[in-house]
């Protein structure tokens, strides 16, 4: 089943109250964004500081480059994921097993330039891989679609993976990503910096719903 997940990206405290005020009432299922300033150049609120409403499932995307202090902090609160970068630094075993003894999946996210066969020997070990398309710590960014390769590698190699797309997404292009197998459509600007956030994300998930019957 596909989802249309609304994300919430925010650098300070107000601004991410307001951002989950928009998209309370939308769906299920969230993705917080998080920088560190580092991996990502710009800062959002910190681990400490993200918080989601009763009855979603939190998807936490670290833009971190080292990422494990941060995972540490939101385990505590249960998110339904953590999905760290393929480029950060680390040990992923531990992040994986951490993660595991918290119950909480665990997800990679592929910067456009890195290939996912980058991550193949993992992929047993993963829920989810994130195709990241957009521009780090901002929302919008340029829907490649090129890179829907890569959720076809990925299929192949492990079917029932959980395959996530990240950046650009909109009502003119998510019939194709669709199509092109994501699962996952983590929606940021078009619904957050929309007149009617609600029309918004009910036209996007008319669009899927359409699309999954053809």
């Amino acid at each position: 089943m596909v989802t249309v997940c609304p994300t919430v990206l925010a650098e300070t405290p107000f601004d991410y109250e307001h951002q989950i005020n928009k998209i309370v009432h939308l769906g299920h299922r969230l993705q917080i964004d998080l920088t560190d300033g580092v991996f990502a150049t710009s800062r959002t609120v910190s681990p400490s500081e993200a918080w989601w409403p009763v009855g979603f499932a939190a998807d936490i995307h670290l833009m971190y480059q080292n990422p494990m202090e941060a995972i540490n902090q939101l385990l505590v609160h249960q998110p339904h994921m953590i999905i760290i970068h393929a480029e950060a630094d680390g040990d992923f075993m531990k992040v994986h097993k951490l993660c595991r003894n918290h119950q909480v999946k665990l997800g990679v996210a592929l910067l456009p330039q890195t290939q996912p066969h980058y991550i193949e020997k993992e992929l047993s070990k993963l829920d989810h891989v994130l195709i990241f398309s957009g521009d780090l710590g901002s929302f919008g960014g340029h829907a490649d679609l090129d890179l829907l390769q890569k959720v076809a590698y990925l299929k192949s190699k492990k079917p029932r993976l959980e395959v996530g797309w990240d950046g650009g997404i909109n009502s003119q292009n998510i019939s194709t990503l669709v199509s092109g197998g994501v699962d996952v459509l983590n929606v940021g600007g078009y619904i957050q910096t929309a007149k009617d956030p609600h029309k918004a994300y009910n036209d996007l998930v008319r669009i899927t719903a359409e699309t999954g019957t053809t």
